[in-house]
């Protein structure tokens, strides 16, 4: 795992940094609504948006959280699909990948 130190590293601070905006998003779906009917209207709208950016920083964390539990169990860096090396290059592209490029292309 130490070749992949510095981008295990960064995975662990975006996901410090993910947990944190969770936190908030939480916070912000979490407030009463106005009493005026038309301002409560915008703050539903509003909290759809909210909603919507709660279910993408989960995706993400969940990704970062699979790529972590790899990395305890010295698989970090290794195809799920044909079980080949994770060029270090899409690792530090995208740290959380557990597919290589030729098997993500293949599946998209």
């Amino acid at each position: 795992m130490s070749e992949y130190g510095a981008i295990i590293e960064k995975l662990n601070l975006k996901k410090q940094e993910l947990e944190e905006r969770l936190d908030r998003v939480e916070g912000s779906l979490r407030k009463t609504h106005a009493k005026d009917w038309s301002e409560q209207a915008q703050e539903r709208e509003n909290e759809e948006v909210v909603e919507q950016l709660d279910q993408s920083i989960r995706v993400e964390l969940n990704q970062i959280h699979e790529a972590l539990s790899r990395a305890e169990k010295n698989q970090y860096g290794i195809c799920e699909i044909c079980d080949g090396p994770i060029r270090s290059e899409r690792l530090e592209a995208l740290p959380y990948t557990n597919r290589c490029f030729s098997c993500a292309s293949e599946l998209e």
